[in-house]
């Protein structure tokens, strides 16, 4: 691991991921500027971090330029789940290019390294499946989710171009859905979904008939893997997918939650949002081969330690709220 004088600055640290990505740099003994506008962040997430002399919080929206002194950049700022990035679909876009535009401006100048947090929603809805790195995704650049597929993709566009114009040390991930503790209970994503209205004892919401499938990754086994990927040589810029390439169709997912929970939920139908893609399984053979990575947790313990947050979090009454 790194010597203790290391610098990171993660954007988007006090969100589900960063918050964790955080705590693992902490325990390497990284010093750690976290960066959040608490648009989708909570400072819930980051509170057993504040009184570590080694973590500093900063409000700041990535939008706008931000002058640190920092060896590393994990760039995780952004809302990613439908319902947020829907709300404000031109400040997503705007969060995700003028982000990755002031980021890479901070790196180039400190000619520090930096990491991308990208995303499986590059592929759009696939006709390849598995999706393989290589595969260049079926997105509809002017539907809904477009603000987040395509602020993505353009991205990725501004890192490689700054990785061969700049010779820039990046690190390009597409993240696959990831679950687990801190997980807004509002975001609109199917495991929080679930296990909120199993909880509480309401009907389980499945979209389409619930054949859809999805594959999903524990926290720990992601943040493992963005830690691997940063410390890999240069040579390795990605993009690579992390994910956990074992698929579950939504009604296996509702049932397996029911029964963890002990629920009496129910299940009811609704129809399918537009563009939702009918299937995403990542092909990880990049990861296995050029970070010795593949996820360790299996889907029920996963969910025990998520359903447990949420069981806290709504027994205390304390969840998060917007603006």
């Amino acid at each position: 691991m790194k010597a203790d004088s290391t610098r990171a600055l993660v954007t988007g640290g006090a969100g589900f991921i960063g918050s964790f990505l955080c705590e693992r740099l902490l325990g390497a003994g990284y010093e750690v500027i976290c960066v959040d506008n608490f648009f989708t962040g909570t400072k819930r997430n980051i509170a057993q971090l504040m009184d570590n002399k080694q973590f500093e919080l900063l409000r700041h929206d990535v939008t706008f330029p931000l002058y640190v002194e920092v060896d590393e950049i994990f760039n995780l700022a952004c809302p990613a789940s439908p319902i947020h990035y829907q709300r404000d679909p031109v400040q997503t876009t705007k969060t995700s290019v003028h982000g990755a535009i002031n980021v890479l401006g901070l790196a180039k100048r400190l000619k520090a390294k930096i990491f991308q947090a990208s995303t499986s929603e590059v592929y759009g809805d696939p006709v390849v499946h598995p999706q393989p790195e290589s595969y260049w995704g079926n997105v509809n650049p002017v539907g809904p989710r477009a603000c987040y597929d395509e602020g993505k993709r353009c991205a990725e566009t501004l890192f490689y171009d700054y990785w061969r114009q700049h010779k820039l040390r990046i690190r390009v991930a597409r993240i696959f859905n990831t679950y687990g503790p801190r997980m807004h209970p509002n975001d609109g994503r199917v495991v929080s979904n679930f296990i909120v209205q199993a909880l509480k004892g309401d009907d389980l919401t499945i979209y389409g008939d619930g054949s859809q499938t999805r594959s999903f990754c524990y926290v720990d086994d992601l943040v493992e893997a963005i830690v691997r990927l940063m410390n890999a040589p240069d040579t390795v810029t990605g993009p690579v997918n992390l994910g956990n390439p074992t698929e579950f169709s939504m009604l296996d997912l509702a049932n397996t939650i029911i029964e963890l929970t002990g629920s009496r939920s129910g299940i009811s139908f609704k129809d399918l949002p537009i563009d939702d893609p009918k299937q995403r399984q990542p092909d990880i053979g990049l990861a296995k081969r050029e970070l010795q990575w593949e996820p360790t947790v299996p889907l029920a313990e996963g969910l025990k330690q998520t359903i447990a947050y949420f069981d806290e979090l709504l027994s205390s009454g304390t969840q998060p709220h917007h603006k």
